[in-house]
């Protein structure tokens, strides 16, 4: 089974993240991260019907605290855990035509490219300076982040950006290139800090999802090996014959590669 098979059998909330609920102690660690406050006015876009909201309003004693949340089942369920909290606020609106001028926080988990896009240019026009914006796994696109503490990120207003991705890379990590032990280390740790993957799941998906990361860098010519090296190979491998998975489509071959990164620095 190629990845382009696999992903159509899982459900979309995994593959674009959706319906993906942020343990509260992990909310808190975030929240104490972004030293989020009294004075803040917290927003949570695509809050779900999780606990955030409800968390900044009553443990952080924040001045405001909104979630925005598409779907109506979701955000009728996020109400109710805000019941009787005047400083909490649940709206129902596409995060895309949303009101956030006011905010100086906002939780922003999303990763489809069209998405971050369109937001990070409503955040430049519209966010006041000094907003803080949090993000999860990544930066905004290639704005260098004013904090960080892997995979969680701040880029605030006015943003940064990065020549390259080479730079934004090593801004974040101190190396301009990602090496297969970075790859798995970087999942492992993210695995790890959000806390939704029951323990009998994380091998293997510590073992594919570093693979993605590493085959991606390879295709944009972040990745630091030369070579496709050995243990990308072996766990390739074992992804193929134990598990019906094959990734090989997924990495460009170095001609193309080179044509690819080509491109998007003459871009």
């Amino acid at each position: 089974m190629k990845i382009e098979e696999l992903l159509t059998f899982l459900p979309q909330s995994i593959v674009k993240g959706d319906d993906i609920v942020i343990p509260d102690n992990v909310i808190r660690r975030i929240f104490n991260f972004a030293s989020l406050g009294k004075k803040d006015i917290f927003y949570h876009l695509g809050c779900g019907d999780g606990n955030a909201v409800a968390i900044a309003a009553r443990e952080f004693n924040v001045k405001r605290s909104i979630g925005i949340e598409i779907k109506k089942s979701a955000a009728s369920t996020a109400r109710k855990k805000i019941a009787n909290v005047e400083n909490a606020e649940i709206v129902n609106a596409d995060i895309r035509r949303a009101s956030m001028s006011e905010a100086t926080i906002i939780l922003f988990w999303f990763t489809q490219n069209d998405i971050v896009q369109h937001m990070l240019n409503r955040f430049n026009k519209e966010l006041i300076d000094g907003c803080k914006v949090i993000t999860i796994w990544a930066p905004l696109d290639l704005i260098l982040p004013s904090k960080a503490d892997f995979p969680f990120f701040i880029c605030k207003k006015p943003f940064r950006q990065a020549r390259s991705m080479r730079d934004q890379i090593k801004a974040i990590y101190g190396t301009p290139c990602v090496d297969f032990t970075a790859s798995w280390l970087l999942t492992q740790k993210y695995i790890d800090a959000l806390e939704v993957l029951p323990v009998q799941y994380r091998r293997f998906v510590n073992i594919l999802q570093s693979m993605v990361v590493w085959i991606n860098a390879w295709n944009m010519g972040v990745a630091c090996e030369a070579e496709i090296p050995p243990p990308v190979e072996t766990y390739l491998g074992i992804l193929k014959n134990f598990f019906n998975i094959d990734l090989s489509s997924m990495i460009l071959n170095r001609k193309t590669q080179k044509t690819k990164v080509a491109k998007k620095r003459h871009l």
